[in-house]
Protein backbone atom coordinates (compact mmCIF):
# COMPACT_ATOMS: atom_id res chain seq x y z
CA UNK A 1 0.00 0.00 0.00
CA UNK A 2 2.77 2.19 0.85
CA UNK A 3 4.79 1.66 -2.32
CA UNK A 4 1.80 2.30 -4.62
CA UNK A 5 0.79 6.23 -2.73
CA UNK A 6 5.24 6.61 -3.29
CA UNK A 7 4.15 5.82 -7.02
CA UNK A 8 1.32 7.81 -7.30
CA UNK A 9 3.12 10.85 -5.87
CA UNK A 10 6.03 10.36 -8.12
CA UNK A 11 3.87 10.02 -11.29
CA UNK A 12 1.63 13.12 -10.05
CA UNK A 13 5.23 15.17 -9.83
CA UNK A 14 5.89 13.66 -13.44
CA UNK A 15 3.26 15.41 -14.91
CA UNK A 16 3.34 18.40 -13.05
CA UNK A 17 6.17 19.22 -14.27
CA UNK A 18 5.53 18.18 -17.72
CA UNK A 19 2.46 20.40 -17.48
CA UNK A 20 5.11 23.29 -16.75
CA UNK A 21 7.37 22.09 -19.50
CA UNK A 22 4.57 22.77 -21.94
CA UNK A 23 2.63 25.47 -20.36
CA UNK A 24 5.04 28.21 -18.63
CA UNK A 25 3.29 29.44 -15.37
CA UNK A 26 3.48 33.12 -14.37
CA UNK A 27 5.81 32.47 -11.27
CA UNK A 28 8.39 30.53 -14.12
CA UNK A 29 8.58 33.40 -16.07
CA UNK A 30 9.36 35.31 -12.96
CA UNK A 31 11.92 32.89 -11.91
CA UNK A 32 13.52 33.06 -15.57
CA UNK A 33 13.98 37.10 -14.95
CA UNK A 34 15.22 36.63 -11.57
CA UNK A 35 18.05 34.17 -12.64
CA UNK A 36 18.61 36.70 -15.45
CA UNK A 37 19.37 39.46 -12.63
CA UNK A 38 21.57 37.02 -10.46
CA UNK A 39 23.34 36.32 -14.02
CA UNK A 40 23.74 39.99 -14.75
CA UNK A 41 24.86 40.49 -10.92
CA UNK A 42 27.31 37.91 -11.35
CA UNK A 43 25.43 35.81 -8.38
CA UNK A 44 24.54 32.89 -10.51
CA UNK A 45 25.91 29.99 -9.54
CA UNK A 46 24.45 27.02 -11.35
CA UNK A 47 27.23 25.63 -12.85
CA UNK A 48 31.21 25.63 -11.91
CA UNK A 49 32.49 28.48 -14.46
CA UNK A 50 30.24 30.87 -13.05
CA UNK A 51 30.43 29.83 -9.20
CA UNK A 52 34.01 30.72 -10.37
CA UNK A 53 33.38 33.53 -11.49
CA UNK A 54 30.92 35.12 -8.62
CA UNK A 55 33.75 34.01 -6.26
CA UNK A 56 36.40 35.99 -8.34
CA UNK A 57 34.12 38.96 -8.34
CA UNK A 58 33.37 38.59 -5.22
CA UNK A 59 36.93 38.57 -3.86
CA UNK A 60 37.66 41.31 -6.66
CA UNK A 61 34.91 44.20 -5.35
CA UNK A 62 34.38 43.17 -1.80
CA UNK A 63 37.56 42.52 -0.53
CA UNK A 64 40.75 43.55 -3.45
CA UNK A 65 39.08 47.27 -3.86
CA UNK A 66 38.32 48.59 -0.29
CA UNK A 67 41.66 47.61 0.42
CA UNK A 68 43.37 48.82 -1.59
CA UNK A 69 40.65 51.84 -1.79
CA UNK A 70 41.11 51.90 2.21
CA UNK A 71 45.17 52.27 2.03
CA UNK A 72 45.57 54.39 -0.76
CA UNK A 73 43.50 57.05 -0.98
CA UNK A 74 43.43 57.39 3.33
CA UNK A 75 44.44 61.15 2.26
CA UNK A 76 46.08 61.73 5.57
CA UNK A 77 47.52 65.09 4.14
CA UNK A 78 44.58 66.55 2.19
CA UNK A 79 42.76 69.36 3.58
CA UNK A 80 39.82 68.69 6.06
CA UNK A 81 37.27 68.43 3.65
CA UNK A 82 39.00 65.23 1.97
CA UNK A 83 39.95 63.68 5.06
CA UNK A 84 38.22 60.18 5.41
CA UNK A 85 38.48 59.93 9.15
CA UNK A 86 35.85 56.56 9.49
CA UNK A 87 36.35 55.18 6.09
CA UNK A 88 37.85 52.12 7.76
CA UNK A 89 34.45 51.06 9.41
CA UNK A 90 32.54 51.99 6.63
CA UNK A 91 35.12 49.58 4.46
CA UNK A 92 35.04 46.85 7.17
CA UNK A 93 31.24 46.98 7.39
CA UNK A 94 30.46 46.56 4.15
CA UNK A 95 33.43 43.31 3.37
CA UNK A 96 31.84 42.18 6.48
CA UNK A 97 28.00 42.06 5.84
CA UNK A 98 28.74 41.33 2.03
CA UNK A 99 30.79 38.06 2.80
CA UNK A 100 28.15 37.25 4.81
CA UNK A 101 25.36 37.56 2.28
CA UNK A 102 27.58 36.10 -0.44
CA UNK A 103 27.93 32.74 1.79
CA UNK A 104 24.42 32.34 2.43
CA UNK A 105 23.60 32.84 -1.10
CA UNK A 106 26.19 30.43 -2.47
CA UNK A 107 25.31 27.69 0.40
CA UNK A 108 21.13 28.40 -0.66
CA UNK A 109 22.13 27.55 -4.23
CA UNK A 110 24.51 24.94 -3.71
CA UNK A 111 22.47 23.19 -1.26
CA UNK A 112 18.52 23.71 -2.62
CA UNK A 113 18.67 25.47 -5.93
CA UNK A 114 17.03 28.73 -7.09
CA UNK A 115 13.16 27.29 -7.03
CA UNK A 116 13.30 24.61 -4.48
CA UNK A 117 15.02 27.56 -2.06
CA UNK A 118 11.83 30.24 -3.15
CA UNK A 119 9.52 27.70 -2.88
CA UNK A 120 7.96 27.26 -6.24
CA UNK A 121 7.65 23.54 -6.26
CA UNK A 122 5.40 23.56 -3.33
CA UNK A 123 2.86 25.72 -5.25
CA UNK A 124 1.29 22.73 -6.98
CA UNK A 125 -1.11 22.17 -4.32
CA UNK A 126 -1.59 26.08 -3.48
CA UNK A 127 -4.75 27.96 -4.47
CA UNK A 128 -4.57 30.27 -7.15
CA UNK A 129 -4.75 32.92 -5.00
CA UNK A 130 -1.67 32.38 -3.67
CA UNK A 131 0.03 31.55 -6.98
CA UNK A 132 -0.94 35.20 -8.22
CA UNK A 133 -0.23 36.82 -4.99
CA UNK A 134 3.64 35.05 -5.15
CA UNK A 135 4.21 35.93 -8.59
CA UNK A 136 3.08 39.86 -7.87
CA UNK A 137 5.83 39.66 -5.07
CA UNK A 138 8.55 37.80 -7.31
CA UNK A 139 7.98 40.66 -9.60
CA UNK A 140 8.06 43.17 -7.20
CA UNK A 141 11.38 42.07 -5.28
CA UNK A 142 13.40 43.51 -7.90
CA UNK A 143 11.86 47.10 -7.56
CA UNK A 144 12.30 46.61 -3.99
CA UNK A 145 15.95 46.21 -4.20
CA UNK A 146 16.07 49.02 -6.79
CA UNK A 147 14.43 51.13 -4.45
CA UNK A 148 16.73 51.01 -1.54
CA UNK A 149 19.89 50.06 -3.15
CA UNK A 150 19.78 53.37 -5.81
CA UNK A 151 19.21 56.26 -3.88
CA UNK A 152 21.99 55.34 -1.47
CA UNK A 153 24.45 54.64 -4.43
CA UNK A 154 23.46 57.81 -6.21
CA UNK A 155 24.24 59.90 -3.09
CA UNK A 156 27.39 57.82 -2.89
CA UNK A 157 28.02 58.62 -6.32
CA UNK A 158 27.68 62.37 -6.17
CA UNK A 159 30.33 62.35 -3.19
CA UNK A 160 33.11 60.11 -4.36
CA UNK A 161 32.77 62.30 -7.64
CA UNK A 162 33.12 65.43 -5.55
CA UNK A 163 35.97 64.07 -3.84
CA UNK A 164 37.89 63.11 -6.89
CA UNK A 165 37.11 66.27 -8.82
CA UNK A 166 37.87 68.78 -6.17
CA UNK A 167 40.41 66.43 -4.83
CA UNK A 168 42.77 66.97 -7.97
CA UNK A 169 46.58 66.30 -7.04
CA UNK A 170 45.93 66.28 -3.57
CA UNK A 171 44.54 62.90 -3.69
CA UNK A 172 46.97 59.93 -4.67
CA UNK A 173 46.98 58.74 -8.32
CA UNK A 174 48.80 56.84 -11.09
CA UNK A 175 50.66 58.01 -13.77
CA UNK A 176 47.86 59.92 -15.15
CA UNK A 177 45.29 61.95 -13.09
CA UNK A 178 42.39 62.18 -15.05
CA UNK A 179 42.44 58.19 -16.07
CA UNK A 180 43.70 57.53 -12.37
CA UNK A 181 40.66 58.90 -11.16
CA UNK A 182 37.90 57.61 -13.48
CA UNK A 183 39.18 54.10 -13.04
CA UNK A 184 39.68 54.64 -9.51
CA UNK A 185 36.32 56.12 -8.55
CA UNK A 186 34.71 53.38 -11.10
CA UNK A 187 35.99 50.81 -8.96
CA UNK A 188 34.99 52.23 -5.56
CA UNK A 189 31.44 52.85 -7.22
CA UNK A 190 31.05 49.19 -8.32
CA UNK A 191 32.63 47.82 -5.12
CA UNK A 192 29.89 49.84 -3.22
CA UNK A 193 27.12 49.29 -5.34
CA UNK A 194 27.76 45.42 -5.10
CA UNK A 195 27.91 44.63 -1.60
CA UNK A 196 25.05 46.82 -0.89
CA UNK A 197 22.77 45.28 -3.23
CA UNK A 198 24.08 41.42 -2.09
CA UNK A 199 23.27 42.40 1.49
CA UNK A 200 19.77 43.66 0.60
CA UNK A 201 19.29 41.02 -1.94
CA UNK A 202 19.21 38.31 0.69
CA UNK A 203 16.87 40.51 3.19
CA UNK A 204 14.52 40.91 0.61
CA UNK A 205 14.70 37.05 -0.70
CA UNK A 206 13.88 36.60 3.43
CA UNK A 207 11.30 38.82 2.99
CA UNK A 208 9.70 37.46 0.03
CA UNK A 209 9.73 34.08 1.25
CA UNK A 210 7.80 34.97 4.39
CA UNK A 211 5.44 36.66 2.50
CA UNK A 212 4.51 33.62 0.91
CA UNK A 213 4.09 31.64 3.92
CA UNK A 214 1.65 34.83 5.11
CA UNK A 215 -0.69 34.39 1.86
CA UNK A 216 -1.06 30.70 2.95
CA UNK A 217 -1.74 31.55 6.46
CA UNK A 218 -4.56 33.88 5.05
CA UNK A 219 -5.84 31.27 2.18
CA UNK A 220 -5.71 28.58 5.25
CA UNK A 221 -8.24 31.35 7.32
CA UNK A 222 -10.70 30.77 5.04
CA UNK A 223 -11.18 26.81 6.62
CA UNK A 224 -12.96 28.55 9.59
CA UNK A 225 -15.85 30.52 7.30
CA UNK A 226 -16.84 26.82 5.93
CA UNK A 227 -17.22 23.11 6.53
CA UNK A 228 -13.86 21.34 7.28
CA UNK A 229 -13.10 18.56 9.11
CA UNK A 230 -10.17 18.47 11.53
CA UNK A 231 -8.04 16.28 9.82
CA UNK A 232 -7.55 18.33 6.74
CA UNK A 233 -7.50 21.80 9.12
CA UNK A 234 -4.62 19.46 10.83
CA UNK A 235 -2.65 18.72 7.96
CA UNK A 236 -2.75 22.39 6.46
CA UNK A 237 -0.95 23.83 9.67
CA UNK A 238 1.18 21.11 9.73
CA UNK A 239 2.44 21.87 6.25
CA UNK A 240 2.61 25.88 7.06
CA UNK A 241 4.44 24.85 10.16
CA UNK A 242 6.99 22.74 8.53
CA UNK A 243 7.51 25.36 5.76
CA UNK A 244 8.03 28.15 8.74
CA UNK A 245 10.54 25.83 10.28
CA UNK A 246 12.42 24.70 7.17
CA UNK A 247 12.63 28.97 7.07
CA UNK A 248 14.19 29.42 10.13
CA UNK A 249 16.86 27.05 9.82
CA UNK A 250 18.02 28.48 6.18
CA UNK A 251 18.03 31.91 7.85
CA UNK A 252 18.51 31.77 11.26
CA UNK A 253 22.93 32.25 11.22
CA UNK A 254 22.29 34.86 8.28
CA UNK A 255 19.56 36.90 10.59
CA UNK A 256 21.72 36.76 14.01
CA UNK A 257 25.00 37.03 12.10
CA UNK A 258 23.61 40.22 10.77
CA UNK A 259 22.12 41.75 14.19
CA UNK A 260 25.38 41.41 15.28
CA UNK A 261 27.52 42.53 12.60
CA UNK A 262 25.05 45.59 12.16
CA UNK A 263 24.72 46.26 16.12
CA UNK A 264 28.55 46.08 16.49
CA UNK A 265 29.08 48.62 13.06
CA UNK A 266 26.67 51.26 15.24
CA UNK A 267 27.94 50.91 18.27
CA UNK A 268 31.62 51.52 16.82
CA UNK A 269 30.16 54.71 14.62
CA UNK A 270 29.23 55.96 17.95
CA UNK A 271 31.92 55.84 19.41
CA UNK A 272 34.34 57.24 16.79
CA UNK A 273 31.86 59.87 15.82
CA UNK A 274 31.78 61.21 19.73
CA UNK A 275 35.25 60.97 20.61
CA UNK A 276 36.16 64.60 21.49
CA UNK A 277 37.93 66.21 19.15
CA UNK A 278 36.81 64.16 16.23
CA UNK A 279 35.50 66.92 13.34
CA UNK A 280 31.97 65.08 12.00
CA UNK A 281 29.90 67.14 9.27
CA UNK A 282 28.63 65.74 5.62
CA UNK A 283 32.40 65.68 4.08
CA UNK A 284 33.73 63.10 6.55
CA UNK A 285 30.85 61.22 7.96
CA UNK A 286 28.77 61.41 5.18
CA UNK A 287 29.39 57.56 3.42
CA UNK A 288 29.26 56.35 7.34
CA UNK A 289 25.67 57.63 7.85
CA UNK A 290 24.65 56.19 4.18
CA UNK A 291 26.69 52.78 5.47
CA UNK A 292 24.37 52.46 8.55
CA UNK A 293 21.30 53.89 6.55
CA UNK A 294 21.91 50.50 4.14
CA UNK A 295 22.56 48.12 7.15
CA UNK A 296 19.98 49.59 9.13
CA UNK A 297 17.54 49.14 6.55
CA UNK A 298 18.63 45.54 5.20
CA UNK A 299 18.15 44.54 8.97
CA UNK A 300 15.32 46.18 9.95
CA UNK A 301 13.45 43.88 6.06
CA UNK A 302 14.30 41.09 7.97
CA UNK A 303 13.16 41.63 11.26
CA UNK A 304 9.98 43.18 10.12
CA UNK A 305 9.94 40.14 7.79
CA UNK A 306 10.00 37.48 11.05
CA UNK A 307 7.68 39.02 13.27
CA UNK A 308 4.71 39.83 10.86
CA UNK A 309 4.70 36.07 10.03
CA UNK A 310 5.05 34.84 13.48
CA UNK A 311 2.32 37.41 14.48
CA UNK A 312 0.11 35.95 11.77
CA UNK A 313 1.16 32.42 12.41
CA UNK A 314 0.10 32.83 15.66
CA UNK A 315 -2.92 34.79 15.21
CA UNK A 316 -4.14 31.58 13.73
CA UNK A 317 -4.72 30.64 17.69
CA UNK A 318 -6.92 33.27 18.19
CA UNK A 319 -9.13 32.93 14.91
CA UNK A 320 -9.65 29.34 16.12
CA UNK A 321 -11.01 30.15 19.28
CA UNK A 322 -13.20 32.91 18.02
CA UNK A 323 -14.62 29.70 15.48
CA UNK A 324 -14.62 27.24 18.58
CA UNK A 325 -16.71 29.69 20.42
CA UNK A 326 -19.18 30.70 18.28
CA UNK A 327 -19.75 27.68 17.08
CA UNK A 328 -20.31 26.63 20.59
CA UNK A 329 -22.70 29.28 21.27
CA UNK A 330 -24.43 28.20 18.33
CA UNK A 331 -24.91 24.79 19.37
CA UNK A 332 -25.92 26.10 22.80
CA UNK A 333 -28.98 27.87 21.05
CA UNK A 334 -30.23 25.52 18.77
CA UNK A 335 -30.03 22.82 21.99
CA UNK A 336 -32.24 25.72 24.58
CA UNK A 337 -29.46 24.84 27.05
CA UNK A 338 -29.03 21.16 26.14
CA UNK A 339 -25.64 19.66 25.75
CA UNK A 340 -23.85 20.98 22.28
CA UNK A 341 -24.55 18.77 19.39
CA UNK A 342 -22.39 18.13 16.40
CA UNK A 343 -25.55 19.44 13.77
CA UNK A 344 -26.02 23.29 13.84
CA UNK A 345 -28.99 25.07 11.87
CA UNK A 346 -29.78 24.25 7.90
CA UNK A 347 -27.81 27.70 6.85
CA UNK A 348 -24.93 29.81 7.28
CA UNK A 349 -25.25 32.53 10.45
CA UNK A 350 -22.94 34.86 11.73
CA UNK A 351 -23.37 37.00 14.86
CA UNK A 352 -22.98 40.64 14.22
CA UNK A 353 -20.69 43.07 16.30
CA UNK A 354 -21.16 46.61 16.98
CA UNK A 355 -19.41 48.74 15.01
CA UNK A 356 -20.75 52.03 15.61
CA UNK A 357 -18.25 53.65 17.54
CA UNK A 358 -15.31 55.88 16.61
CA UNK A 359 -13.08 53.94 18.36
CA UNK A 360 -13.87 50.69 16.92
CA UNK A 361 -13.53 51.77 13.46
CA UNK A 362 -9.93 53.06 14.05
CA UNK A 363 -9.11 49.88 15.15
CA UNK A 364 -10.62 47.67 12.33
CA UNK A 365 -8.59 49.73 9.79
CA UNK A 366 -5.77 47.43 10.60
CA UNK A 367 -8.10 44.13 10.48
CA UNK A 368 -6.69 41.34 8.12
CA UNK A 369 -8.18 38.00 7.45
CA UNK A 370 -6.33 36.87 10.56
CA UNK A 371 -6.87 39.16 13.32
CA UNK A 372 -10.21 41.05 12.91
CA UNK A 373 -13.58 41.20 15.28
CA UNK A 374 -15.62 39.70 12.69
CA UNK A 375 -17.86 36.85 13.82
CA UNK A 376 -16.69 33.51 11.90
CA UNK A 377 -19.91 31.85 10.54
CA UNK A 378 -21.42 28.75 11.94
CA UNK A 379 -22.36 26.39 9.19
CA UNK A 380 -24.74 23.82 8.98
CA UNK A 381 -22.31 20.95 9.64
CA UNK A 382 -20.45 22.14 12.61
CA UNK A 383 -17.51 19.78 14.10
CA UNK A 384 -18.23 18.49 17.34
CA UNK A 385 -17.90 19.91 20.53
CA UNK A 386 -14.56 17.40 21.46
CA UNK A 387 -13.03 17.66 18.10
CA UNK A 388 -13.31 21.51 18.55
CA UNK A 389 -11.84 21.68 21.29
CA UNK A 390 -9.08 19.03 20.52
CA UNK A 391 -8.31 21.53 17.24
CA UNK A 392 -7.94 24.87 19.91
CA UNK A 393 -5.78 23.01 22.37
CA UNK A 394 -3.35 21.86 19.54
CA UNK A 395 -3.17 25.59 18.36
CA UNK A 396 -2.69 26.92 21.78
CA UNK A 397 0.54 24.49 22.46
CA UNK A 398 2.06 24.30 18.90
CA UNK A 399 2.68 27.82 18.02
CA UNK A 400 4.39 28.64 14.61
CA UNK A 401 7.03 31.34 13.60
CA UNK A 402 10.32 32.29 12.70
CA UNK A 403 12.52 31.09 15.16
CA UNK A 404 16.52 31.66 15.67
CA UNK A 405 18.20 28.73 17.75
CA UNK A 406 14.91 28.04 19.77
CA UNK A 407 14.04 31.67 20.27
CA UNK A 408 10.74 32.99 18.55
CA UNK A 409 11.13 36.34 16.46
CA UNK A 410 7.97 37.89 17.70
CA UNK A 411 7.68 41.44 19.10
CA UNK A 412 8.58 40.21 22.74
CA UNK A 413 12.06 39.44 21.08
CA UNK A 414 12.24 42.80 19.61
CA UNK A 415 11.67 44.90 22.83
CA UNK A 416 14.34 42.71 24.14
CA UNK A 417 16.71 43.73 21.32
CA UNK A 418 15.60 46.91 21.75
CA UNK A 419 16.42 47.41 25.50
CA UNK A 420 19.74 46.20 25.22
CA UNK A 421 20.99 48.13 22.41
CA UNK A 422 19.26 51.29 24.08
CA UNK A 423 21.43 50.00 27.26
CA UNK A 424 24.41 49.57 25.11
CA UNK A 425 24.21 53.15 24.01
CA UNK A 426 23.36 55.03 26.91
CA UNK A 427 26.81 52.97 28.61
CA UNK A 428 29.06 54.73 25.76
CA UNK A 429 27.73 57.18 25.16
CA UNK A 430 28.18 57.68 29.18
CA UNK A 431 31.74 56.45 28.22
CA UNK A 432 32.44 59.01 25.10
CA UNK A 433 30.15 61.87 26.54
CA UNK A 434 29.89 61.41 29.96
CA UNK A 435 26.15 62.10 29.62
Amino acid sequence: MEDQRHDYSRNNNNNNRNKEALYPTPEGLELKSFKSFLTWVCLDQSNKWRAGLSASIFFVLAIGVPIVSHFVFSCSSCDAKHRRPYDGIVQLSLSFIAALSFYSLSSFAHTYGLRRFLFLDKLGDASEKVRQGYTQQLRLSLKLLSAFVLPCFLADSVYKIWWFVSGETDTPYFVNLYASDVVSCTLQLFSWLYRTSIFILVCILFRLICYLQILRLEDFSQVFEKESDVGSILIEHLTIRRNLRIISHRFRVFVLLALVLVTISQLASLVVTTKSGNVVNIYTAGELALCSITLVTGLFICLRSATKITHKAQAVTCLATKWHVCATIDSFNESDGDSPRAHGVSSPRMYPVNGNSASDNEEADGDDVLDNTKMVPIFAHTISYQKRQALVTYFANNRAGITVFGFMLDRTWLHTIFAIQLSLTLWLLNKTVGM
